[in-house]
């Protein structure tokens, strides 16, 4: 188990989902955290969970598309807990209508999906990093994709995004390490939250076979193997590690799919809209 007591930690977008399993995690390994979530109810509800269980955590209704939103979720670490050791930039909901290749999507649709995908990553890490450098140290985990890596059709802001995070990624691990903050990366696979369960898969186990057989593990993942690798990235124990961008995503980057079959193609193929909200 990793030791992240008396660290204070945010996480955005940490209500539920992958979030939720991240703030969960952190919150177990010891860490005070801070859940800034636009769903306050939702995080109230996660944060009573993690009160059962003898975790500290407080509550902030965030937008991650306002500035003024970030500015003030990190205000809120500090007045709690007097500083900020760990920041987590998790937060995106897919828009409806996101997917589309460049003659698709609008230009406001495009200027909505960076700024909730790209713009706040950046304005959150700019206004936690001055929170460590008092303390000289932290660590940022941003929540980036394997879509960063490998792209599918039809999703232009949604690949561009998640590439644009783990480039902004590196560079700020680059900017900021000889200062004793590290940032890093987690690329997710399939992970079946909450939400998915209930609007993807529920009534279509069939679909989610279809994902499984793709990984090598045999599975998809669940809202906690995202929670232990944050967890990981922001110990002692991943001292030496800064800008990186880890897969956790069951092998499913590391190797070529296979041929399931003309009918599991054809079914895939069928259904792409509703799948599409498989990512991460």
């Amino acid at each position: 188990m990793f030791d992240l007591t008396d660290r204070v930690a945010i996480v955005t977008g940490g209500a539920q989902g992958v979030g939720g399993g991240i703030s969960r995690m952190l919150a177990r390994a010891g860490a005070k955290v801070l859940i800034a979530d636009l769903d306050l109810e939702t995080a109230e509800d996660t944060a009573n969970q993690i009160s059962k269980d003898s975790g500290i955590v407080e509550c902030v209704e965030t937008d991650v598309t306002s500035y003024e939103d970030l500015k003030k979720m990190i205000g809120k670490a500090r007045d709690y807990w007097g500083k900020l050791d760990i920041l987590v930039n998790n937060a995106y909901a897919a828009a409806d209508g996101q997917q589309g290749g460049a003659l698709e999507v609008t230009e406001e649709r495009w200027e909505e999906d960076i700024r909730a995908l790209v713009t706040s990553v950046y304005a959150g890490s700019k206004y936690a990093i001055p929170l460590m450098l008092e303390t000289g140290s932290g660590s940022i985990v941003n929540i980036s994709s394997v879509h960063g890596f490998l792209v599918a059709r039809k999703a232009l802001t949604y690949e561009t995004g998640k590439a644009a995070v783990i480039a902004m990624t590196k560079q700020m691990a680059v900017d900021y390490g000889r200062q004793g903050i590290r940032v890093n990366a987690i690329c997710p696979g399939h992970i079946v939250t909450e939400r998915i369960k209930e609007s993807v898969w529920k009534d279509n186990p069939s679909g989610l076979k279809f994902f499984e057989d793709q990984y090598p593990v045999g599975r998809t993942g669940v809202p906690e193997d995202i929670g232990n690798a944050a967890t990981f990235l922001c110990s002692d124990e991943a001292s030496f590690i800064t800008g990186h961008a880890l897969p956790v995503d069951g092998g499913l980057t590391i190797q070529l799919q296979e041929n399931f079959g003309v009918q599991q193609v054809h079914y895939y193929m069928d259904n792409l809209d509703t799948q599409m909200p498989y990512k991460r």
